[in-house]
Protein backbone atom coordinates (compact mmCIF):
# COMPACT_ATOMS: atom_id res chain seq x y z
CA UNK A 1 0.00 0.00 0.00
CA UNK A 2 1.63 3.38 -0.97
CA UNK A 3 2.21 5.46 1.86
CA UNK A 4 -0.12 9.18 2.11
CA UNK A 5 1.48 12.17 2.10
CA UNK A 6 0.86 14.23 5.35
CA UNK A 7 -1.97 16.71 5.55
CA UNK A 8 -0.78 20.50 5.10
CA UNK A 9 -0.33 22.51 8.22
CA UNK A 10 0.55 25.70 9.25
CA UNK A 11 2.06 26.40 12.70
CA UNK A 12 3.63 29.54 14.38
CA UNK A 13 7.56 29.50 14.19
CA UNK A 14 10.60 31.37 15.52
CA UNK A 15 11.22 34.19 13.74
CA UNK A 16 7.71 36.21 13.94
CA UNK A 17 6.80 33.76 10.94
CA UNK A 18 4.40 31.09 10.53
CA UNK A 19 5.70 27.23 8.94
CA UNK A 20 3.55 25.73 6.35
CA UNK A 21 4.06 22.17 5.19
CA UNK A 22 3.50 22.84 1.85
CA UNK A 23 6.18 25.27 0.39
CA UNK A 24 9.09 22.73 1.62
CA UNK A 25 8.20 20.27 -0.64
CA UNK A 26 11.50 21.11 -3.25
CA UNK A 27 13.18 18.96 -0.62
CA UNK A 28 13.52 16.37 2.41
CA UNK A 29 12.13 17.68 6.05
CA UNK A 30 12.93 16.28 9.44
CA UNK A 31 9.94 17.30 11.79
CA UNK A 32 11.30 16.32 15.14
CA UNK A 33 8.87 16.44 17.93
CA UNK A 34 9.98 16.97 21.18
CA UNK A 35 8.59 17.38 25.15
CA UNK A 36 9.86 20.41 26.45
CA UNK A 37 12.33 23.50 25.49
CA UNK A 38 15.70 23.60 28.15
CA UNK A 39 14.64 20.27 29.79
CA UNK A 40 18.47 17.76 29.69
CA UNK A 41 16.99 15.34 26.63
CA UNK A 42 15.39 18.04 24.28
CA UNK A 43 18.89 20.06 24.90
CA UNK A 44 20.82 16.67 24.13
CA UNK A 45 18.93 16.61 20.88
CA UNK A 46 18.53 20.08 19.84
CA UNK A 47 22.61 20.40 20.13
CA UNK A 48 22.86 17.29 18.10
CA UNK A 49 20.79 18.10 15.29
CA UNK A 50 22.40 21.61 15.45
CA UNK A 51 25.66 20.44 15.25
CA UNK A 52 24.95 17.93 12.30
CA UNK A 53 22.85 20.52 10.54
CA UNK A 54 25.40 21.45 8.02
CA UNK A 55 25.32 17.98 6.66
CA UNK A 56 21.46 17.76 6.56
CA UNK A 57 21.77 21.03 4.16
CA UNK A 58 24.00 19.24 2.13
CA UNK A 59 21.73 16.25 1.69
CA UNK A 60 19.55 18.33 0.63
CA UNK A 61 16.92 18.36 3.95
CA UNK A 62 15.57 20.49 6.72
CA UNK A 63 14.89 20.37 10.35
CA UNK A 64 12.34 21.60 12.40
CA UNK A 65 11.26 21.04 15.71
CA UNK A 66 7.91 20.54 17.53
CA UNK A 67 7.05 20.85 20.93
CA UNK A 68 3.68 22.67 22.70
CA UNK A 69 6.02 25.29 24.20
CA UNK A 70 5.52 28.99 23.42
CA UNK A 71 6.61 30.53 20.75
CA UNK A 72 8.14 32.82 23.55
CA UNK A 73 9.77 29.63 25.20
CA UNK A 74 11.07 28.86 21.57
CA UNK A 75 12.96 31.57 20.83
CA UNK A 76 14.59 31.50 24.14
CA UNK A 77 15.75 28.32 24.13
CA UNK A 78 16.96 28.73 19.92
CA UNK A 79 19.03 31.72 21.14
CA UNK A 80 20.64 30.44 24.40
CA UNK A 81 21.77 27.01 21.93
CA UNK A 82 22.20 29.00 18.88
CA UNK A 83 19.87 26.67 16.68
CA UNK A 84 20.10 27.19 13.20
CA UNK A 85 16.64 25.86 12.48
CA UNK A 86 12.92 26.86 13.10
CA UNK A 87 10.95 25.58 16.23
CA UNK A 88 7.04 25.71 15.95
CA UNK A 89 4.72 26.06 18.42
CA UNK A 90 1.70 23.76 18.58
CA UNK A 91 -0.24 24.94 21.84
CA UNK A 92 -3.53 23.35 20.64
CA UNK A 93 -1.93 19.95 19.73
CA UNK A 94 -2.91 20.11 15.94
CA UNK A 95 -0.08 18.70 14.36
CA UNK A 96 1.20 16.08 17.64
CA UNK A 97 -2.81 14.63 16.82
CA UNK A 98 -1.64 14.70 13.01
CA UNK A 99 1.53 12.69 13.86
CA UNK A 100 0.25 10.50 16.66
CA UNK A 101 2.73 12.07 19.41
CA UNK A 102 0.54 12.87 22.30
CA UNK A 103 1.09 10.06 24.79
CA UNK A 104 0.37 9.24 28.23
CA UNK A 105 3.93 8.84 30.08
CA UNK A 106 4.93 8.46 33.23
CA UNK A 107 6.96 11.39 34.90
CA UNK A 108 8.15 11.41 38.53
CA UNK A 109 5.64 8.94 39.69
CA UNK A 110 2.20 9.80 37.79
CA UNK A 111 0.82 9.56 35.06
CA UNK A 112 0.93 12.55 32.61
CA UNK A 113 -0.05 13.48 29.15
CA UNK A 114 2.63 14.45 27.00
CA UNK A 115 4.54 14.24 23.67
CA UNK A 116 6.30 10.94 22.79
CA UNK A 117 9.87 12.00 21.55
CA UNK A 118 9.21 10.87 18.00
CA UNK A 119 11.27 12.26 14.49
CA UNK A 120 9.68 11.44 10.62
CA UNK A 121 11.75 12.26 7.41
CA UNK A 122 9.84 13.47 4.77
CA UNK A 123 10.74 13.40 1.35
CA UNK A 124 10.02 16.02 -1.53
CA UNK A 125 6.73 15.00 -2.26
CA UNK A 126 5.74 15.07 2.00
CA UNK A 127 5.15 11.27 2.06
CA UNK A 128 6.74 10.05 5.48
CA UNK A 129 10.12 7.54 4.50
CA UNK A 130 10.77 6.85 7.76
CA UNK A 131 9.56 7.86 11.38
CA UNK A 132 11.63 6.84 15.15
CA UNK A 133 8.96 6.75 18.40
CA UNK A 134 9.85 6.91 21.88
CA UNK A 135 13.74 7.09 21.12
CA UNK A 136 16.37 8.45 22.99
CA UNK A 137 17.81 11.70 22.47
CA UNK A 138 21.06 11.40 22.20
CA UNK A 139 22.84 10.13 18.75
CA UNK A 140 19.66 10.30 17.74
CA UNK A 141 20.03 13.03 15.35
CA UNK A 142 23.39 10.99 13.86
CA UNK A 143 21.14 8.03 12.91
CA UNK A 144 18.41 10.19 11.28
CA UNK A 145 21.12 12.07 9.24
CA UNK A 146 22.78 8.65 8.05
CA UNK A 147 19.30 7.96 7.23
CA UNK A 148 18.60 11.23 4.87
CA UNK A 149 21.94 10.87 3.20
CA UNK A 150 20.73 7.51 1.55
CA UNK A 151 17.53 9.68 0.14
Amino acid sequence: MPKQAVADFTLPATGGVEFTLYPIRSKSLVIYFYPKDSTPGCTTEAQQFRDLYAGYRKAGCEIVGVSRDSIKSHENFKTRFTLPFALLSDEDETVCRLFGVMKQKMMYGKEVRGIERSTFVLDHKGIIRKEWRGLKADGHAQEVLAFVQTL
